[in-house]
């Protein structure tokens, strides 16, 4: 059957993806061969497929359908993740358009609304994923809320809190005040902020005002009217409600005055003490430091030390409290500006400074957060860093880059116990259930359900009864669920013994982002070592960062990224795919271009001209020409030598090269030489036919070629590759190994010399260009003293449409020379010069260069140059002088003689 004159993607797509689902091509269970198992990345599951989606999962099909080919059991395992802020947010914005607020509704019924909304939202992202052409196990879709990872999460929260690694307590917290949680520190992205910095007065209480003096040489009091005062420069006068002391270092001179007297609270009138401290900066500001133990790390840790009072001025949503005693039920940021407004009205405030600092954001919501103190529950993370970091280091994981590991060991070896719950509705409810003991005091159990807790709750008062039993209000982070993911996925966790985990695990590949390093990397490498006791995944490939041609990162906020589905409709799925890995080196960001998406378009329509070319070619019984015994001798041993290159490519993860490597083994060589080599000659207009032996070898090297190409274009090739032979239903390339021998020594050997040979016809091809003779002109080729490549004299006779090749004692005087390595070729052009053109090309030099000349000559005509210029460059400007003037004289000698022609 014939192929269509052009290539249409959108038709071959659909139908080729649907051929794969009918016949269960993406399917895996356990048998016999070695298993290739993929975990991906699980996705929200309320998202949208974006550029850097289309990119990781481009990467891992690549991965997984190569795996097939080398005859591996491959299994790529897809899913979702429930994203409990994200979802959370969508959720209570949908509502809130319904004029519903979250507080009007019981946990049970907004969990309904959530549920809607994920049974609504949550396939787009995986059906958008197989019009990119992703081979996954769908059967196998998991999702970390459904029942099986559901359960897993509770078992594993109670196993490590049995353990001692979970424990509960009143912390200093990441709070977002949008989102309304605590998030870990890994959730915090630090941006760089033009702030200012506020310098306000605090005037030394009334009763000590009587007590400064000058205690040391350097003193710098301040005093007005009012009295005596120190000053304290803050970023966030907004929190003053919540000072309970000032500090100052007890070596900074400057401040010694200060030492044993109270301060006054400005606009607020609360009357604190001054600490000492060696934590303060005394470079920073004025060296007096501003202690509010609820709204900063450091601050919480001072008054721990001191024993200061806490007052905690925020609500959750980011509001002042009635703590505060001012701006009470105002913005945090709106009181920001009044309070300096106020500040300046009542003389508190000296000065304001412009000052550059780093604020922390919500990773999710894109708030500044806030340093809460809270009772929260956490995950002891040294145990589990003890584990992690050695398999890294001694590359029992390997990273790709390796750069990512010493990010990875410092992360690892500065750890922090990670702060595991959230206050949210959406997500796996933490297994604790709070009841009262006989002294009515408030106690805790954790067990996987309340008939468990209900047991162990009766163990510590026996009249508890289930309704008594109240359970924790707060959800697991998410990341508690997805470090699970490569065990949760084979039910790895409730049943640990079942074949599939058996099987499957440890998976081969993992490819994500470098950014979710800490996040998700290596919290599985965690919980692998601690429940399986063996690393999760043998090999980390770390994407970059997909940008925009101007290196920006693709944002919504921007508008600067394309929807991957408009692209798709485009240029087709295997156009965008070559798009994206054109650029897509590990571990560096990724500049994309729609030009890139243009060219794998263009490489569809190559391939697909290519087969329509040799599907044109009539047979006969006719002998093998020397031509072509050459051609497909060369060919097969160029196969084999670049195969090897692309093996080694794809163990060192750089897809992106291999990608390259075989694009120009289709387009330059096999494209541009081998067709060139063996194609048929017209007589009278007619195509001759090409021998059988040609032609079979031909659809041969188009079947292997197709298979290289496949992981990377997987719908172009099936559609080809079905068309090449007679195929049986249920066939797909997909399942068809790739098998190339490796090449041995006189492989590589002629490959070396053919590439002397593309350089004679190349010499050959620069004569013409040169002296303007066209392509259909038959030349003659003069090798000089000897024809290093006298068997390959039929493949240039024809490449380069020669009558002949003649060894020659000396080359002709009318003839052209180049060389190739130490051998001297000759083209006698003879007549065959366009004389004309010739003149007019020498002229055009001629004039050039005397242009040239005149401006060196300028240049050495200034005595101020030659006197002041170094020798060398007044002598470099003469030997453009010199030469330029040979070059003239040569060219007007050559013009003299074309003239006589």
């Amino acid at each position: 059957m014939e192929l269509a004159s052009k290539y249409d993607p959108q038709a071959v797509e659909s139908k080729w993806y649907q051929y794969w689902l009918d016949h269960k091509m993406f399917s895996s269970k356990p048998d016999g061969r070695e298993p290739y198992t993929i975990v991906i990345p699980p996705p929200n599951v309320t998202g949208v497929l974006h550029m850097g989606h289309m990119l990781n999962n481009t990467i891992q099909d690549i991965l997984v359908r190569r795996a097939r080919m080398e005859g591996k059991n491959a299994c790529w395992v897809p899913g979702t993740d429930h994203a409990s802020i994200a979802t959370e947010a969508k959720v209570v914005g949908k509502l809130a358009e319904q004029g519903i607020k979250k507080t009007d509704l019981s946990r049970e019924e907004f969990l309904n609304h959530a549920w809607d909304w994920t049974r609504e939202h949550g396939g787009i992202i995986l059906k958008q994923l197989r019009k990119l052409g992703c081979s996954c196990d769908w059967d196998r879709t998991a999702f970390t809320m459904d029942e099986t990872r559901s359960k897993g999460v509770i078992k594993v929260f109670v196993d490590l809190y049995n353990k001692g690694y979970i424990y509960r307590g009143a912390r200093m917290v990441n709070w977002d005040p949008k989102a309304q949680t605590a998030l870990s520190d890994e959730e915090v992205i630090y941006k760089d902020e033009h702030s200012k910095l506020y310098y306000l007065k605090y005037y030394v209480s009334e009763a000590d005002q009587p007590k400064v003096s000058r205690k040391d040489e350097g003193n710098i009091i301040h005093k007005d009217d009012k009295g005596y005062y120190a000053v304290v420069a803050t970023t966030r006068p907004e929190t003053i409600m919540g000072d309970s002391a000032m500090c100052i270092n007890p070596e900074d001179v400057k401040n010694t005055w200060l030492k044993g007297l109270h301060v006054i609270v400005p606009l607020v009138g609360r009357v604190i003490p001054v600490i000492e401290d060696s934590y303060v900066d005394i470079q920073f500001g004025t060296g007096c430091l501003k202690v509010t133990p609820a709204h900063d790390v450091n601050d919480h840790a001072l008054g721990l030390k001191h024993h200061l009072e806490t007052i905690d001025i925020f609500n959750d949503d980011g509001t002042i409290s009635e703590a505060a005693g001012l701006y009470v039920g105002q913005d945090r940021m709106d009181v920001r500006k009044q309070i300096a407004i106020d500040l300046e009205n009542a003389a508190l405030m000296e000065k304001v400074e412009d000052y550059d600092n780093k604020v922390g954001f919500s990773e999710r919501t894109n708030v500044p957060i806030e340093p809460k103190l809270s009772t929260q529950w956490f995950l002891k993370m040294q145990h589990f860093a003890d584990i992690a970091l050695p398999p890294v280091m001694n590359d029992e994981i390997e990273f790709y880059p390796k750069k990512y590991k010493n990010t990875y060991r410092h992360w690892l070896e500065n750890i922090k116990d990670w702060c595991i719950s959230r206050q949210l509705w959406w997500g796996h409810r933490i297994p604790a259930y709070y009841f009262n003991d006989k002294d009515g005091r408030r106690q805790f159990v954790v067990a996987e359900d309340a008939a468990k807790a209900l047991e162990m709750a009766k163990k510590v008062n026996a009249d508890v009864t289930a309704s008594d039993l109240e359970q924790e209000s707060d959800c697991l982070d998410t990341w508690f669920s997805s470090w699970l993911w490569p065990i949760s996925v084979f039910d790895g966790i409730n049943n640990p013994d079942n074949p599939d985990i058996k099987y499957y695990y440890p998976t081969s590949d993992l490819v994500t982002g470098p950014d979710i390093i800490f996040f998700w990397v290596a919290r599985m490498i965690m919980a692998g070592y601690e429940y399986r006791h063996t690393f999760p995944f043998k090999h980390v490939y770390f994407t970059g960062i997909v940008r925009d041609k101007l290196g920006r990162k693709m944002s919504k906020s921007l508008g600067n990224s394309p929807d991957p589905i408009m692209l798709i409709n485009k240029y087709g799925a295997d156009g965008v795919r070559m798009g994206m890995m054109l650029s897509a080196p590990a571990g560096n960001d990724i500049l994309f271009d729609e030009s890139l998406c243009e060219q794998g378009r263009n490489f569809n329509n190559k391939i697909w001209n290519a087969f329509r070319l040799v599907q044109g070619w009539h047979t006969a019984d006719v002998a093998q020409p020397e031509v072509n015994k050459i051609a497909v001798k060369w060919f097969e041993a160029k196969l084999k030598v670049v195969n090897k290159e692309i093996e080694e490519q794809f163990k060192q993860y750089r897809i992106s090269e291999a990608l390259m490597t075989v694009y120009r083994l289709f387009w330059d060589e096999f494209s541009a030489w081998y067709l060139e080599m063996v194609k048929p000659a017209y007589v009278d207009g007619q195509q001759q036919p090409i021998d059988k032996a040609t032609y079979e070898a031909t659809l041969g090297f188009f079947d292997t070629l197709l298979k290289m190409l496949h992981p990377f274009m997987p719908f172009i090739t099936e559609e080809l590759w079905q068309h090449l032979y007679e195929r049986a239903e249920g066939e797909s390339i997909m399942k068809a190994e790739l098998q190339i021998a490796a090449p041995d020594a006189d492989d590589e050997k002629f490959v070396s010399t053919f590439e002397n040979v593309k350089e004679v016809v190349a010499g050959v091809r620069a004569v013409r260009n040169q002296k303007n003779i066209a392509p259909k002109v038959q030349l003659e080729l003069d090798a000089v003293k000897q024809n290093a490549f006298e068997a390959f004299n039929s493949v240039i006779v024809k490449i380069a449409n020669l009558k002949d090749i003649s060894v020659v004692d000396e080359k002709a005087a009318d003839a052209s020379a180049f060389m190739v390595g130490v051998d001297e070729f000759a083209v006698p052009v003879g007549d065959l010069i366009d004389v004309k053109a010739e003149i007019e090309k020498a002229e055009k030099e001629l004039k050039h260069l005397e242009g040239f000349l005149t401006g060196v000559e300028k240049k050495l005509s200034n005595e101020n140059f030659v006197a002041h210029a170094p020798e060398a460059v007044v002598e470099r400007e003469r030997k453009k002088k010199s030469d330029a003037e040979e070059k003239i004289a040569a060219l007007k000698a050559s013009i003299e003689e074309l003239k006589k022609k």
